[in-house]
């Protein structure tokens, strides 16, 4: 890997700032700090988390109007040449608009489109702000954009590698699936207990209407996987290593479940390669990624 592809990747806010960068007061705006209007501040489109508690969010709204804002919230200057745009720290922006505040201490760094969502992903995982779906598509974002291989995303956000591939391939559930995840119904070991399951939401539906924890959830997944199959056993041929590595490569690469099948005969000429989707946004990333050669 070059230079140019880790120079963001890992950094996180603590390579960026200076120990006199972030302060213990709102007012002291030493080492680079500067009061800036709320109003000229904006989210970033590409942050990777999506859901913020409202709870969460008044609690430190109450935080901030008693003792002020604590940290100062990282921006760079906003793209559109307007005023700036959130890289870490949108909470603590939300929570101080709650708080009724007029400005706010920001730390102004000139950083690229890339620098700026590398850093708010691995500052969101390693603070685990995300849930597991928008985990999940923070890694995806950083394969698929910035050519990240699982083994530097995994170096980066202090996870293994067998973690970060398990929660990529949650992305092949279906939405409805994903859904229960993002709102807490389901959780990542329930969801990888039934990513392999012939009919995955229905099995879902059944482990939230009966209340089961992940064991419990574990255990009926494989009670359904043992259950005899309509046609003989002789019938499919055990898929050599090789072939299912390859699988599993495509697979972390487009976060869609792959089956590759070498065909009859010598001549390997029926051979299929079937890529299986859930929604039509993943058949158009599918299409966009072929056409761009």
């Amino acid at each position: 890997m070059t230079a140019e592809r880790t120079r963001g990747l890992g950094k996180g806010l603590s390579a960026l700032l200076n120990d006199g960068d972030v302060h213990e007061s709102s007012r002291d705006l030493s080492g680079g700090a500067q009061l800036v209007a709320i109003s000229d501040i904006s989210p970033n489109p590409d942050q990777p988390r999506r859901a913020f508690s409202s709870d969460e969010i008044d609690s430190l709204a109450n935080s901030i109007a008693e003792k002020g804002l604590l940290q100062p919230v990282l921006v760079r200057p906003a793209p559109n040449g307007a005023g700036y745009q959130i890289v870490a720290g949108e909470r603590r922006w939300r929570a101080a608009q709650r708080a009724k505040l007029h400005e706010i201490p920001v730390l102004v760094r000139e950083l690229t489109d890339r620098e700026t969502l590398e850093i708010a992903i691995v500052e969101n995982v390693q603070r685990a702000d995300l849930n597991p779906v928008e985990e999940a598509r923070a890694y995806r974002q950083l394969v698929e954009r910035f050519d990240h291989t699982q083994d530097e995303i995994a170096r980066a956000v202090g996870k293994s590698r067998s973690h970060v591939a398990n929660m990529m391939r949650l992305l092949a559930l279906p939405e409805s699936v994903l859904e229960h995840l993002e709102h807490g119904r389901l959780t990542a070991g329930h969801a990888r207990a039934v990513a392999t399951a012939p009919d995955p939401q229905a099995l879902s539906e059944q482990i939230i209407r009966g209340g089961l924890n992940v064991r419990q959830a574990e255990q009926l997944a494989r009670s359904i996987e043992t259950r005899p199959a309509e046609t003989p056993p002789s019938v499919a041929k055990e898929k050599d290593a090789d072939t299912r590595a390859l699988e599993d490569d495509l697979a972390h690469r487009l976060g869609l479940k792959v089956e590759i099948d070498h065909g009859k005969g010598k001549s390997r000429e029926a051979g299929t390669v079937t890529i299986r989707y859930t929604k039509l946004d993943q058949l158009d990333d599918i299409c966009r990624r072929l056409n761009s050669g």
